[in-house]
């Protein structure tokens, strides 16, 4: 029987987990996170698979500690994963398994490479993603490619509607080419790394609104930050606001002072860049806001929109 140890969190990990299991791998340790309670989880718990499968865990505040080094030596692994763990394993764990370290990254390697890939992917327009099970190295995201699964990205798909198309994607690469990988016999093919770049981690505050660009890019935004991530921020007339949800109406409208208004029963925003967005769903100071709503607290004259730069978009990094 095949030996590992996982390094795993998130959705991801969960389903890997499982399909190591299906397969028949014996998981000899499952290293994992201990869940913060400031931190919104809405994705499911890899300790709670490992308890039912009878397979050892623990959370070490750092994996690539002597001491957790020492725990996965001696439990002999052929095959090291990770799968959505959040720490880079240094090079004494991934030296330890004879047979490779291999990770499981939520984009098409070589593009975006680093953090919150999905998100970063939604922001800028990107119209497929997928998962890519990758040998890991020392420098993140870089190593050989094993499998890739690709997935659309329909033009109103949030981040989070990704992030599960991307769950199935890892689990489809995975499955599909872990009988390869056991017996010896799976691909290795080389990144081309020029091919794409590496992205940081996102802050709240990246989600601040410019409402002097085009529809597009703040739709783009809306929906790379949509919840469970924190949203999409704005000020109303110096009020906090989260924009949750937006469609383009019309992409070919000239540019104008940015506005929003409540016009024939919706919420519709001239964007300062061009093209107009039809806003779905609307927070103000923590309250759904319906276009009934907007037209009882603002009235029918238009409501002009930060544009970034100014105090009143500024102040919105604070809600």
């Amino acid at each position: 029987m095949t030996r590992a140890v996982v390094f795993a969190y998130h959705n991801v990990g969960v389903r890997c987990l499982r399909v190591l299991a299906a397969h028949g791998v014996d998981v000899r340790l499952v290293v994992t996170h201990a869940d913060d309670p400031h931190e919104n989880r809405w994705f499911g718990s890899v300790a709670d698979v490992a308890l039912e499968c009878g397979i050892p865990t623990c959370t070490p505040d750092n994996p690539n500690a002597a001491d957790v080094v020492a725990r996965v030596r001696a439990l002999d692994p052929e095959f090291l994963f990770s799968f959505y763990y959040r720490v880079l394993l240094a090079a004494p764990l991934l030296a330890l398994p004879t047979r490779g370290a291999l990770n499981m990254h939520g984009s098409l390697l070589p593009r975006y490479r680093g953090r919150a890939p999905v998100n970063w992917a939604v922001l800028h327009g990107e119209r497929e993603t997928g998962a890519t099970l990758h040998y890991m190295t020392e420098k993140a995201d870089a190593g050989d490619i094993v499998a890739q699964s690709a997935v659309p990205i329909l033009p109103d798909d949030t981040a989070r509607e990704v992030f599960d198309k991307v769950t199935v994607a890892a689990e489809v690469a995975l499955d599909g080419v872990l009988r390869a990988l056991i017996c010896g016999t799976a691909p290795r093919r080389r990144q081309d790394l020029s091919a794409g770049r590496y992205f940081g981690g996102r802050r709240a505050q990246d989600g601040i609104i410019d409402w002097s660009l085009h529809a597009r890019a703040i739709h783009n935004l809306v929906r790379a930050v949509a919840p469970p991530y924190p949203g999409a921020l704005t000020t109303l007339r110096g009020m906090p606001a989260r924009v949750l949800r937006t469609r383009v109406l019309d992409a070919a409208s000239a540019a104008a002072s940015p506005v929003i208004e409540a016009r024939d029963g919706r919420l519709l925003v001239r964007c300062g860049g061009g093209g107009t967005l039809s806003v779905l769903a609307l927070e103000i100071a923590g309250t759904l806001c319906s276009a009934q709503a907007f037209l009882a607290r603002f009235g029918n004259d238009p409501v002009a929109l930060p544009q970034l730069g100014s105090s009143e978009a500024s102040s919105a990094g604070d809600v």
